[in-house]
């Protein structure tokens, strides 16, 4: 895998968390790639969340299904598409590159058993593959990783 050189967080950009299988498209898919098209969203709240989403915001990159963990950050390079996958053109889609992998992965696990993020979108729609994320839930995310979880 590559070396993504690590960049600060951006102060003034909208934070996501978008959800993929990893045996369908995971972290290293994207980095071999450089650039992916997240696509394939079939739930109104997740694409009006997509559509929402501006080039330079930044998002949580969590393998789904096999590991339920977050294991690295995304940027949104190019917003406001159409799903190249939908031949009806109704749903929206959103470029995306790998900024960097997380220090540790952050387990559902963790996330449930962390009070200050027991109101996350990813615990209380469970179901939604792209969520919103707070600023302060970001910021505690990312000080996880950095202690392994603690």
């Amino acid at each position: 895998m590559s070396k993504i050189k690590n960049t600060p967080e951006p102060q003034s950009t909208g934070l996501w968390l978008m959800k993929s299988e990893p045996d369908a498209y995971g972290w290293d898919d994207l980095v071999a790639e450089g650039e992916g098209t997240w696509d394939g969203v079939r739930n109104h709240l997740a694409a009006r969340n997509l559509r929402t989403m501006q080039a330079g915001d930044r998002a949580f990159f969590y393998h789904s299904n096999i590991g339920k963990e977050i294991v690295g950050i995304v940027e949104i390079s190019v917003s406001g598409i159409a799903d190249p996958s939908d031949p009806e053109g109704k749903w929206a889609a959103v470029k995306v590159r790998p900024v960097r992998k997380l220090a540790h992965p952050v387990t559902l696990r963790q996330v449930k058993a962390t009070p200050d993020l027991a109101d996350m979108e990813l615990l209380r729609l469970s179901r939604l593959s792209v969520s919103a994320v707070r600023p302060g839930e970001w910021d505690k995310i990312l000080a996880m990783s950095d202690t392994g979880g603690a």
